[in-house]
């Protein structure tokens, strides 16, 4: 008798199928409703009471003037997204897009439709910043942004909208403004986490810093480099979204009104901030490498400088002794009384002459 397929808890993804004594075991199905996180209908600014499915939602919302639906997903894949995608209409390659991530930020126009793609950052905490593996995680939100609707498809476990959405739906003018009050509110959380990643960023930079030039630093070029490699992090999250960020400000697509227009460019001047400050993050760690590895050489050239000295101390006795080691008869001093005191003494004399030197000169 073949074994029953393992039921999973909702929500988890069963993307193999398999073979129990040559039967093969049907592929669960998980529903829509695993993924989405909220689906609201909003007719002029205020959020319609009840629960909505997407096809419910988009009857409503297609009978008004006044109204769109904005649906949040969480890491679809292509079964449970492509329900969504034939309701509104998205194009497949944003679609295909929004599933798998990796994407870099950007802004796309699809006929009547945008599709933006935005890097989320969160700040990893930890004890000390000189031991830290990680100290930026990055996630992605992607938005497809209609005339009457709004998908967002997120992708990380740090970059939750539900304040978002909270605030705009606190905010029924606000929101009035249509799918590009959501786009802008979505930039604006994105940017905003991206000042407060930064502000933590630079405090770590900064006890970096001053452990560096400490007296009796531990800090090594390594430790640098991970910093380095978090800012570069950051770095392409930051840079890319300028571009998007000003298209959208200067009329790029008539989906934004331009009553939304003045306010990304807010948004665009709060990210050229940060875009500066990381740039000033990269240089200074760059400067801070070139730092480490200068004390690096100056302390090794001390050591050289130190076992020189005391090489050339020791080579005094060393010379002395070996002349007289040398088995012949007539070496001058060997029969007299005071000849041993007086080779102790001569050595003592010169190594304590060259140690002065050394001393003096700064080698010891």
């Amino acid at each position: 008798m073949p074994s029953l397929p393992s039921i999973r808890p909702r929500g988890a993804r069963m993307k193999l199928t398999g073979r129990s004594n040559g039967v093969v075991q049907p592929r669960i199905p998980i529903p829509l409703s695993a993924y989405v996180v909220d689906c609201a209908v909003y007719v002029d600014g205020r959020r319609l009471p009840g629960r909505w499915s997407h096809e419910r939602a988009v009857r409503e919302v297609r009978g008004r003037d006044d109204a769109f639906v904005w649906i949040g997903l969480h890491e679809p894949d292509d079964e449970q997204i492509n329900g969504i995608a034939e309701a509104f209409g998205l194009h497949e390659l944003a679609v295909e897009d929004a599933v798998h991530a990796h994407n870099r930020p950007k802004l796309d126009r699809y006929d009547d439709m945008l599709f933006a793609v935005l890097k989320t950052v969160c700040y990893v905490g930890h004890a000390e910043p000189t031991t830290a593996a990680e100290l930026v995680e990055t996630g992605e939100v992607m938005a497809f942004v209609g005339r009457d609707f709004v998908v967002t498809v997120r992708h990380g476990n740090h970059s939750g909208l539900h304040d978002v959405r909270l605030r705009l739906e606190a905010d029924p003018e606000q929101l009035a403004l249509g799918p590009a009050a959501v786009l802008h509110a979505l930039a604006d959380h994105v940017v905003d986490s991206y000042l407060e990643v930064t502000d933590a960023i630079e405090a770590d930079i900064d006890t970096m810093e001053s452990e560096v030039f400490a007296p009796r630093s531990v800090v090594g070029a390594e430790q640098i480099y991970v910093m380095k490699r978090e800012v570069l992090e950051l770095r392409r999250a930051v840079m890319p979204l300028g571009q998007p960020l000003r298209r959208l400000a200067e009329g790029y697509s008539s989906l934004i009104p331009h009553e939304v227009r003045s306010y990304f460019r807010d948004v665009d001047d709060h990210l050229s901030s940060v875009a500066e400050r990381v740039t000033g993050f990269d240089e200074l760690l760059t400067t801070l490498v070139d730092a480490v590895l200068a004390k690096i050489t100056l302390q090794q050239n001390n050591d050289m400088r130190k076992i020189t000295a005391y090489a050339a101390i020791i080579s005094v006795p060393t010379m002395i002794a070996g002349i007289y080691g040398m088995n012949f008869d007539y070496m001058p001093e060997t029969k007299w009384e005071y000849g041993y005191p007086a080779v102790v003494l001569l050595i003592v004399v010169l190594c304590g002459l060259l140690y002065r030197t050394f001393r003096r000169n700064k080698w010891l």
